[in-house]
Formats: C-alpha cells, structure tokens, sequence
C-alpha cells in the first residue's frame, strides 16, 4: 500500500522510541506498577501454552468474571515482556473480567509469521477445551481456577500486538480450536498493518522482511474469519504512518470496523495508559465490546 516512501521518512516515522524521549520513564512506571499489581492481585503467572519458554501466559481471574481480556503486549516482535503489562489487570479486573497476558517469541530468534503462529496457539489454549497432556508436560490452565468456559472474551494488543490482534482475526478458521463466535470483540491500539514500510526500515535487520513475506503479512488487503467488532484506536500525536496505519485497516475492514478513534495528545505510549483509565472513551469502548 505505501509506495515511493523515502528511506529516511520512515525511519522517522516508525522509530516510536526516538520520537518519545521519555519513554524510559513510562517503561520504569509500567514496570513499577506491574510489580504491584502481582503482589496484590490474585494471578497464576508463567501458564506454558508451548514448548518454548516464552509461551507463556499470566493470568488473573475476576470474580463473577463476565468476560475475559486477552492482551498481546508491543515491542516490535523483537522486545518486551507480558510482566510489564500487568499493571493493565487492576482496570480489568475491577471491570469484572479475566485477564490474560500473553508471551511470546521474539524476532530476531524467529520471523513475524512464527510469532502469529504463536498468537494462535495461545488463543488455542486459553478458549479450546482438549487435553491439555502433551510431550512438554501437563499444564495448568486458567480453567483449573474456576474460569467460565464459555465467558465472552476480547482481545487487545498494542504495536506489535494490534498487528497480532488483527492477524488472529485473519486467521483461517481451520487453525482455531474454538468457537469463533467467543470473540466477543477486538481491540487494535496503534498497530501496523502495512509491512511495506518496514520493508526498508532498519528494525527489518531483526524482521528479515522480504517480498513474499510483506505480502503474507499484510493485513489491509486481506478478510477476516472472525466477524466480531474490532476497535482500531491510534494516539493523535503520533506520527502520521502510524495514523495512516489505522486508518487504513479501519477503512478496509469496515463495518466490522468503525473508523479509527484517534485520540488527542496521546503518544505511542501513553495510548496504553488511556486504555485502562475508566474516563477514557478507549476503555469504554472495550468494556461495551461485552454487550
């Protein structure tokens, strides 16, 4: 879809990092806050859902739970943890839903494509129901604590994972081990779904992006499987790819989709904080997508 783009524009545009200098504060604060919600929640932390060390999922139950939050943290496929997202499980949980974060693989270790894969799998273990005795051992599963198994669930993911968000609801129904009509709703906060850009951006020494796997990932092009509503939702002071990026999955998946909430004076990071602050109309619109 972005066509003709100058190599330097999108190092600029795409670097959310250089562009927030404080970033390492906001990180520090999620960090500090995540420690706290873990020490004073009740969760079950590092739930294996694969082989690998990084599937894994923490989860913490509501009671009377009307519903479930899973949440796909960012980072560029290539950095950060689920712990550093716990923080998000306090608004949840008081909302009356479960919350589970999850893990996953990291590039440079292993491509984009294995990491929606890991996504499935995920989403596979936390709503299948088959037995969960497989050759890396018995595992707990949310479950096990009293979770209702038929409980409508969202999913949400910032960055990195809005893409994850959107590429599971592209994902052929053949490949679930549920019942999409569980997927209550979506919630994609400042996600990508152009990988053209990135194509020529410097992180794809991590990514290993070539053609055919820009055309593979690639979201705005492509139908979904699962109908439920998705909330595309992108920080008004962001930058303008990242805008154009919502807008245009937005556009391209309406009306399952409405048009991209861009909310003002937000940046890449502090959109996260908006989606657990009870005034914020991002976190009301998650909260409605139960019904």
């Amino acid at each position: 879809m972005a066509t003709a783009l100058d190599p330097q524009f999108v190092e600029r545009e795409y670097n959310n990092r250089a562009l927030v200098p404080e970033h390492p504060a906001i990180f520090a604060r999620w960090e500090r806050d995540s420690d706290f919600v873990r020490s004073t929640l009740p969760c079950t932390l590092d739930l294996a859902y694969g082989p690998d060390p990084r599937h894994r999922v923490d989860w913490f139950p509501a009671a009377n739970a009307r519903g479930t939050l899973v949440f796909i943290h960012g980072g560029y496929w290539r950095s950060l943890d689920k712990s550093m997202f716990s923080w998000l499980a306090a608004a949840y949980v008081a909302a009356g839903m479960n919350v589970a974060m999850v893990n996953y693989r990291l590039c440079p270790a292993v491509r984009i494509d294995d990491i929606v894969d890991d996504v499935v799998a995920a989403m596979n273990w936390v709503l299948g129901d088959r037995p969960r005795t497989v050759k890396f051992g018995v595992r707990p599963h949310p479950r096990d604590s009293g979770s209702d198994p038929e409980c409508p669930v969202v999913v949400a993911g910032h960055s990195a994972g809005g893409h994850l968000v959107a590429a599971l609801f592209a994902t052929p129904l053949a490949r679930l081990a549920f019942d999409p009509s569980r997927i209550a709703g979506g919630v994609s906060l400042s996600g990508l779904f152009d990988f053209a850009p990135l194509r020529i951006h410097s992180f794809n020494a991590d990514f290993h992006l070539d053609d055919a796997a820009v055309a593979r990932l690639n979201l705005y092009d492509k139908p979904t499987t699962i109908k439920a509503p998705l909330v595309v939702a992108v920080g008004g002071a962001e930058t303008s790819e990242f805008q154009r990026q919502s807008r245009l999955i937005a556009e391209r998946w309406a009306p399952q989709t409405k048009p991209a909430l861009v909310l003002p004076a937000l940046n890449h990071f502090t959109i996260v904080d908006a989606f657990a602050e009870r005034a914020q109309p991002l976190h009301r619109e998650t909260l409605a997508l139960l019904g």
